[in-house]
């Protein structure tokens, strides 16, 4: 390949290149911390390189656009390749409109605009990058991809309406499928409308799902009750796309998961079964709905977890063995900790004790009350080796995407969510070029409790995403 890197590629780099550079659309399946930021760095340049863009959109979740402009580009772009980059920013004052200016003013250079997701669900963000799209050859990609996989979400809608104007289109993600085969439609609809030989999201539905009739409110309706044709699908994504796993192309430390297993305390216990009895009452209600059953889950998993909510409104604490049992793990723990959790009053409580326990300066936070400068100060104290900072706590939806944890090789899940997707991302923090130790993965979870249920739902989608893969089951939680 007649191309000159800045920075050396792994073999699995080279050949999704080799398979992808100069498609129209192609899929970067590529498992988190195997480079795929890289080879779409090296893809844009490439085209550039050959004159067939001028103009490149790269679209990501809002915690890691920053990533994008900050440290990828730099860090990857071919040094002969001149560009101007751009991060949009929605509250657009005159030194903004100054950095977007820049986009439009050279021909010779490359353009690159960096914009978040959520922006694409706003009229002055989509018109910006129609506008840009019309006066550029453009490569438009999206990073984690699922982000667009609701057929039915404005920005879904607009981004694939967006991406027609695109000269070439990519998809990233190492986790396409993480509720279902149907997470594929409009990611591989952004590509190109045809790709999965589906003219609409329901007859791709009707093919790969199996439906039943349900009544919900007095009026009946569709719902997935299982899957179907998966060894076809699974066949037809690899035309257009490149799978590779860590475990596959880097020699990464091994990974081991476990379980610590607790009771709920008298207290817990006695709430948790007067609650279990009222939300099953709710649940077996034919007018409820997916959102008011999720909401009685909720309830029982934040009473596993020590605390809930009064009719008042105030958080009301139960005494219970979940802290405890965090706190003994982390007495037998030598080296750094990433600690995960669900519930803002999970995080208060664990910052509480490992303060009383290991000093104020030993732990930071990585969640939504996390200030911006306060969040690369986390990951900057819990990287150096030197730093008093043993541990970080955060939330999945907030530190699970972008950063580098690799300091720490043990990750404990204090408490669960339902959602794939972060528990995977999150687990890659560790899991990454980097990391030298082998890496333990740990579920606090209270027996014969909503814990188990959630875990049970967690490997089910697994099993399914593997499936469609067409991989063997993995070895987890």
């Amino acid at each position: 390949m007649n191309y000159k890197f800045k920075t050396k590629p792994y073999a699995h780099q080279l050949k999704a290149l080799e398979m992808s550079w100069n498609k129209e659309c192609f899929a970067y399946f590529m498992e988190m911390g195997t480079g795929k930021s890289k080879v779409l760095i090296d893809n844009i340049s490439m085209l550039y390189d050959a004159g067939k863009i001028n103009g490149a959109v790269i679209v990501a979740p809002k915690g890691v656009v920053g990533t994008w402009y900050k440290e990828q580009l730099p860090h990857h772009m071919a040094d002969h390749v001149e560009y101007v980059s751009v991060l949009w920013q929605s509250n657009i004052n005159k030194k903004q409109e100054k950095e977007l200016s820049k986009l439009f003013k050279t021909n010779h250079e490359l353009h690159v605009l960096i914009v978040n997701v959520e922006a694409l669900s706003t009229k002055k963000g989509v018109d910006f990058v129609n506008k840009f799209l019309s006066c550029h050859e453009t490569l438009m990609a999206i990073d984690e991809s699922t982000t667009i996989k609701n057929p039915q979400a404005k920005r879904t809608k607009s981004i694939i309406k967006l991406g027609e104007s695109a000269k070439y289109r990519r998809i990233l993600t190492g986790s396409p499928v993480t509720k279902s085969p149907l997470d594929l439609y409009t990611q591989c609809e952004f590509l190109s409308p045809w790709l999965l030989n589906h003219a609409s999201y329901y007859s791709f539905r009707t093919r790969y799902a199996v439906m039943r009739s349900a009544n919900f409110g007095g009026r009946s309706v569709q719902i997935v009750v299982g899957y179907r044709n998966i060894p076809e699908l699974s066949n037809k994504i690899k035309d257009f796309s490149y799978r590779v796993l860590k475990d596959d192309c880097l020699d990464l430390p091994k990974k081991t998961f476990m379980k610590r297993v607790i009771q709920l305390s008298s207290e817990q216990e006695k709430l948790y079964n007067q609650m279990k009895q009222m939300a099953l009452a709710v649940m077996n209600d034919k007018m409820t709905t997916t959102a008011t059953t999720m909401t009685q889950l909720m309830r029982l998993q934040q009473i596993t977890c020590g605390h809930f909510k009064a009719d008042d409104g105030s958080v009301q604490e139960i005494k219970n063995n979940r802290i405890d049992e965090l706190m003994d793990m982390l007495d037998e723990i030598h080296g750094k900790v990433v600690i995960w959790a669900h519930w803002r009053n999970d995080i208060a409580t664990i910052v509480k004790h490992v303060k009383e326990e290991y000093g104020d300066n030993s732990i930071v936070t990585y969640y939504g009350d996390t200030s911006v400068e306060d969040r690369q100060k986390a990951i900057t104290s819990i990287q150096d080796p030197d730093s008093p900072v043993r541990f970080i706590v955060g939330t999945p939806q907030t530190g699970g995407y972008g950063i580098t944890l690799t300091e720490a090789s043990t990750m404990i899940y204090y408490s669960n969510g339902y959602d794939l997707e972060k528990r995977q991302q999150s687990e890659a923090r560790i899991d990454r070029i980097g990391q030298k130790r082998a890496m333990t993965y740990i579920d606090i979870i209270a027996e014969n409790t909503v814990d188990e249920r959630i875990v049970k739902a967690l490997r089910k989608k697994i099993n399914i995403a593997t499936q469609v893969m067409g991989e063997e089951l993995k070895d987890w939680i």
